[in-house]
């Protein structure tokens, strides 16, 4: 079992990060493997290459970098992949994150997940101290699931999400707004997701590596759906933030949220407080970019506590006033090859 690691102290040089443009990070999307147990066409190519486990970090590893983090002032930590449930030993570094928790060093610990082996976890993820959860949730139609995620079941999904919230656990849907799926759902989703209590969150796909799929002819603008969600619903612009991106609107008629993320219609670069590492150790200041930091390599160098901070704080410094994904005339051309999986979402 991992042991409990002692927090990084918080020592007056060690200050907390803020990039060149004044935005302070607090938060943190830390990924703990690139390999998922779906391959959602969006997302990931049919027949993907993953990195090997030794190229990964190891859990002490991963819990390590993330009190780096939160010595520097990252008050929220989420947990990624892949799939972050597939990764041997995850429910041992929330066990051993959750002492954060406890001592007020970080305000959250979450996490992302498909929802397939959420059944299995929930009442461990629970018992570490995760309050919410957010699970990706496409559609609710069974043979679409199955051709979206390349032959995944959907009633396993649905029994995670019941299982999360029996064990305590808010749940919060993110949905990929795909062309011809979401359009044909959208009001279904809202009633399924404000019916159980769960905020509803809908995100434009992104161009980051090659799927196997015409991004263009899956691209649908969330401008289009808000109007589309306006045919039924009436929505209200709300200042309520989780911590990232999605901007949020409240349905009356239901009472609940729906959130948009918007990479592509409407930039959000401004207020940016993330930072990812991915399951090797590479930091990213930007989901836009490539260049990134082998945080990895100098923690198998057994770098000092103050060098790593230093190498976390000069990547911080460095950080984009935002990424430049763009429409081309409503064309959707791959970015970047890095593809999602391998950073977190």
């Amino acid at each position: 079992m991992l042991m409990e690691l002692r927090r990084p102290a918080l020592v007056p040089s060690v200050a907390p990060l803020a990039d060149s443009l004044g935005r302070r990070i607090s938060y943190l999307r830390l990924s703990v493997t690139d390999r998922c147990n779906l391959r959602c066409v969006y997302c990931m190519s049919e027949d993907m290459q993953f990195h090997s486990s030794p190229e990964l970090l190891s859990i002490e590893e991963l819990d390590r970098v993330a009190r780096l983090f939160i010595a520097r002032g990252v008050r929220k930590l989420r947990i990624t992949g892949g799939e972050p449930l597939v990764r041997k030993g995850v429910i041992e570094l929330f066990r051993s994150l959750s002492g954060c928790l406890k001592d007020g060093s970080l305000n959250e610990l979450t996490l992302t997940t498909n929802g397939l082996r959420l059944a299995h976890f929930a009442q461990d993820l629970a018992a570490a101290g995760v309050r919410r959860v957010n699970v990706s949730l496409d559609t609710l139609d069974p043979q679409r699931f199955a051709q979206i995620t390349r032959g995944g079941a959907l009633q396993k999904v649905l029994d995670g999400i019941e299982a999360a919230q029996h064990a305590g656990i808010a749940v919060k849907l993110n949905a990929v707004a795909l062309r011809g799926v979401t359009d044909l759902e959208i009001h279904e989703l809202i009633e399924f997701a404000h019916g159980r209590g769960m905020t509803l969150t809908l995100i434009e796909t992104m161009p980051l590596g090659e799927t196997g799929c015409d991004r263009t002819e899956q691209f649908l603008g969330l401008d289009a759906l808000r109007r589309e969600i306006g045919r039924r619903w009436t929505l209200s612009d709300v200042a309520d933030r989780s911590g990232g991106p999605a901007r949020y609107a409240r349905v009356e008629q239901t009472g609940g949220l729906v959130g948009f993320i918007t990479p592509l219609t409407a930039h959000f670069c401004g207020d940016c407080n993330r930072v990812r590492v991915t399951a090797d150790g590479t930091l990213y200041t930007c989901l836009g970019h490539e260049n990134g930091v082998d945080l990895g390599k100098l923690l198998r160098n057994s770098m000092s506590e103050a060098r790593l901070y230093e190498a976390i704080g000069h990547a911080v410094e460095q950080k984009p006033k935002g990424h430049d994904f763009s429409l081309q005339g409503r064309v959707l051309p791959v970015k970047l090859i890095r593809h999602m999986s391998a950073t977190g979402g």
